[in-house]
């Protein structure tokens, strides 16, 4: 199978421009680090920063309240800081749904245009 796709990815390059072939090679699959740093550019930057921002904020609120709950022995202050502690975790787990999602979104992109580049390319092919 890999054999395969290496193949498919050089016939494609062979039918590709200098200038094509180097954005071919751009949209090539990122490792976790790079899809990461990936959501912080284009349009939503601003909002991924502020996001990532909130989130490092509510992970310290988090350990705060995990703190203060095994520190407490009354039961009332038990229940307050659990339910602290339970909804800076739904938060934090909210806003980390939303950045995979938004690199899964970037992945899906990506791939998108790898295959209107092949279309392309096998259109002028064609031609």
């Amino acid at each position: 199978m890999d054999n395969k796709i290496k193949d498919i990815d050089k016939l494609i390059k062979e039918t590709l421009t200098e200038e094509e072939a180097k954005f071919y090679d751009e949209l090539d699959e990122q490792n976790l680090f790079g899809m990461f740093s990936g959501v912080f550019k284009g349009k939503l930057k601003k909002i991924m920063v502020l996001m990532t921002f909130v989130n490092l904020i509510i992970f310290g609120l988090l350990i705060y309240c995990a703190t203060q709950f095994f520190n407490v022995q009354d039961t009332n202050e038990l229940i307050k800081w659990s339910v602290g502690l339970i909804l800076c975790v739904v938060f934090h787990s909210m806003i980390k749904l939303y950045i995979w999602m938004q690199m899964d979104k970037n992945a899906l992109l990506r791939e998108i245009k790898r295959l209107e580049l092949q279309v392309s390319s096998l259109g002028g092919k064609i031609s």
